[in-house]
């Protein structure tokens, strides 16, 4: 099965060291994205290729848009608030790691307006999923991960899924939207056969789960019971990303890394970094935007 309608296209030559989290703004018509060890957010026209930097002046991982004016950032060890307008950062959040090494990485708003983010370690098993409400409290929703990354619901809002890269597999729960709970943990995808690590993850209205493979060259179709549909090549070693956005969410922009790869496979994908689009077939699920509330 055939899911896109057109070849890939390179559309932004930002060369990041490790671009992620690509989030469609459909009210400014833009998609953010971060380049997290250079410490910048990004907020690309992608009509214009005209592309406006923020530097927050720390790892920034994590994006949720809470209005016209306002972003929810996940940086090393705090949640912030950015004001795209003025470019100040408050700080909302400071959350405290077992482990020097560990940072926050990936992370998705629910239906609800809650911001659910990962963490990362060096040290396995030390990472942990958070649940950010909108009443500023913090909730520790799963602990025992390495590496917290590509996260999503389905279309109905009933199953949640969580990609931990270092185990090469994604992970399904139960969703409970009314009060956050997540529960039945079970293994959807594993790839723990490919030299491959799944990572970010978008999710399309048919409910099919869009993961990025690093070290793979490609984003991997999957349909709600796992099975793989379409594998998409990328000119890249190290796509990190997908996010749908664009008029009728068909279009998939993909954020890509260039850290931690040798001359001699920088000069195989020498695009290494950039941001791609790929039109798509099934449109995908519209990110959700963070429930601020006013006593934050």
């Amino acid at each position: 099965m055939n899911l896109t309608t057109s070849l890939v296209k390179n559309i932004h030559h930002a060369r990041a060291r490790l671009g992620e989290c690509p989030v469609w703004d459909d009210r400014n018509k833009c998609l953010y994205w971060v380049d997290i060890y250079n410490h910048r957010l990004h907020q690309l026209e992608p009509s214009t290729d005209n592309n406006r930097c923020f530097d927050v002046g720390d790892m920034v991982s994590a994006i949720a848009i809470i209005d016209e004016k306002q972003l929810l950032l996940g940086l090393r060890d705090r949640l912030a608030i950015l004001n795209i307008q003025t470019g100040a950062i408050a700080t909302k959040c400071q959350i405290q790691f077992d482990h020097v090494s560990t940072r926050l990485n990936d992370g998705k708003c629910d239906l609800q307006g809650r911001f659910w983010i990962g963490s990362v370690s060096e040290e396995p098993a030390a990472a942990s999923l958070y649940r950010y409400d909108p009443d500023g409290s913090l909730q520790v929703m799963e602990t025992g991960l390495t590496i917290s990354n590509g996260l999503g619901w389905s279309p109905d809002g009933k199953v949640f899924y969580l990609t931990d890269s270092a185990e090469k597999q994604i992970y399904a729960y139960d969703f409970d939207g009314e009060t956050g709970k997540i529960s039945h943990r079970r293994v959807l995808i594993d790839l723990a056969d490919e030299p491959v690590e799944p990572d970010g993850l978008a999710i399309d209205q048919q409910g099919n789960l869009w993961s990025a493979l690093w070290d793979g060259w490609a984003i991997a179709c999957f349909d709600p019971t796992g099975t793989e549909i379409q594998r998409l090549q990328l000119p890249v070693q190290r796509p990190t990303c997908p996010c749908f956005g664009g008029a009728n969410l068909t279009d998939l922009y993909i954020t890509s890394a260039s850290v931690g790869l040798s001359q001699t496979e920088i000069q195989r994908g020498f695009y290494a970094g950039d941001v791609f689009h790929v039109s798509t077939t099934i449109p995908g699920m519209m990110i959700s935007a963070f429930l601020i509330r006013n006593s934050l």
